[in-house]
């Protein structure tokens, strides 16, 4: 299933949700905050995105900085952080696309365009 985990005040989430709208592109919609992703879940996005661990954390977020992860995020394991973001859904970097072939963090128009290109959303009929 091609998801879109969002936080529903958040600016970025909500460009990126306009901008898949504009362009027919459909995915299942989650609040990160009501459906965060589970462990296991998150575990297998980490791997499968092959990038480094820290990208999944929303650095500037609230709850980052209250917990004081700046100097802890950079040694967790894929384990370790999996168990930490499904702890607190507002530590996930957002929006966050996953689909079958990739991992998307944040909102960046032009990675959204490559990807209508190879085709890999589903798209409205």
């Amino acid at each position: 299933m091609n998801t879109i985990y969002h936080y529903p005040s958040c600016s970025t989430c909500k460009r990126a949700l306009k901008w898949l709208k504009a362009n027919d592109i459909v995915l299942e919609v989650k609040d990160i905050t009501k459906e965060t992703p589970s462990k296991a879940e998150l575990v297998q996005i980490i791997s499968n995105s092959k990038l480094e661990v820290k990208k999944f954390f929303n650095t500037a977020g609230k709850v980052y900085k209250e917990r004081r992860l700046k100097d802890v995020v950079n040694s967790l394991s894929i384990d370790e952080a999996a168990e930490l973001l499904a702890s607190e859904g507002m530590l996930i970097k957002r929006p966050l696309v996953v689909t079958d072939q990739l991992v998307i963090i944040g909102f960046k128009e032009d990675d959204f365009k490559q990807l209508m290109k190879e085709e890999l959303w589903t798209k409205k009929d």
